[in-house]
């Protein structure tokens, strides 16, 4: 019976160290896969711009007072820029129909976002299932308030004061300074309910937003809507009514670019819009508005392709004279040249083409 008491000990020990051991390789294969599948995702973007063969080359961008809509209700203002326009999958050409098919690396750039449309793109579902909600913003220089209602236990109107700075891995630092509670009746109350800055994001994930102690962390390539923006951050501030981002050193050619005239120009890989896939690419989109701003929007751009000109250049390239999204006439559809048009020869040409 001893025997078999000790053979039994010794069969459970060697039952419990197998099973330690296969759950220790289980735990170390499962967590290698997740690294390995978040590092093929980041290879898969590096690799990009080192694969320059055959027109899988980074794009080069250069866009002066542009405004491009990146949403259905959110703009970009793009001062000036120089970067590239970088494929997100290797094997897909950058395409204006999909802002998910590329993102822009800047080199050098000074851009801006509206305050408003940053709370109404928060608000909309940008801030995932956070408890803060009802957010308002508003600031000066580095000096940023949020206004909002947090749901801990029961509906909280608060305020936070913090100051703004960019931080050496190119993301948005907000330092939290204040936090008050508003309209809160009883002392007692406001006592018990301490709000801590983490309290603000909660327990669920929230992509491109972290906390670090007073800190909170935006990394505005993974909050903002495509096409994802990222780069070298060197300042940011508030400009009413914008936030801005500075990246590189742009922050000192600004003011001599201001009366350059808007257009976005591409130059070098390959990039797909509509029905058409240019290699090589030398395409110039320029504003022919004398608005201050080169309104392009990725979700009717069509439209104003369909409303402006186009011609070839020397060099076999393009030049698209693109009007304002807002000036376009309710009956674009009337440019096209029909077939009925051909069979007379001696019909004239159509003043919308001879108006170019």
């Amino acid at each position: 019976m001893k025997r078999m008491a000790i053979a039994s000990v010794s069969l459970g020990i060697a039952l419990l160290g197998g099973g330690f051991w296969l759950g220790w390789r289980f735990h170390s294969a499962t967590a290698s896969s997740r690294q390995a599948t978040a590092q093929a995702r980041l290879t898969a973007v590096i690799s990009n711009e080192s694969d320059t063969p055959s027109g899988r080359a980074p794009t080069d961008v250069y866009a002066h007072n542009l405004m491009l809509r990146t949403g259905p209700s959110f703009r970009v203002y793009v001062r000036w820029l120089r970067g590239q326009l970088v494929r997100a999958n290797r094997n897909e050409a950058p395409s204006f129909d999909d802002p998910d098919s590329f993102l822009l690396d800047i080199k050098d750039g000074d851009l801006r976002a509206n305050i408003g449309d940053i709370g109404n793109y928060l608000n909309a579902g940008g801030l995932g299932n956070s408890p803060l909600k009802n957010v308002t913003l508003w600031g000066d220089g580095a000096q940023m308030n949020i206004k909002g209602t947090l749901h801990k236990i029961m509906p909280l109107p608060l305020q936070i004061t913090g100051e703004l700075s960019a931080t050496s891995d190119s993301r948005v630092r907000l330092h939290v300074q204040k936090i008050d509670l508003l309209r809160i009746p009883f002392k007692w109350l406001m006592n018990s309910l301490q709000v801590s800055v983490g309290d603000l994001v909660g327990s669920s994930s929230i992509p491109g937003v972290a906390v670090s102690g007073n800190d909170i962390l935006f990394d505005t390539a993974a909050l903002l809507p495509p096409p994802h923006i990222r780069g070298h951050l060197t300042a940011v501030r508030i400009v009413k009514p914008d936030l801005e981002e500075v990246y590189g050193s742009a922050q000192a050619d600004v003011s001599r670019v201001e009366q350059w005239r808007n257009f976005l120009r591409l130059k070098g890989g390959s990039l797909d819009f509509g029905k058409l896939t240019m290699h090589s690419v030398d395409l110039t989109m320029i504003d022919i508005s004398d608005d201050a701003w080169f309104d392009l929007d990725l979700a009717h751009y069509q439209d104003q392709l369909v409303c402006g000109y186009t011609r070839m250049t020397p060099q076999a390239g393009l030049q698209i004279f693109m009007p304002d999204l807002r000036t376009l006439p309710t009956s674009a559809n009337t440019k096209a040249i029909g077939l009925e048009w051909m069979k007379n020869r001696y019909a004239p040409v159509p003043k919308s083409v001879t108006s170019h």
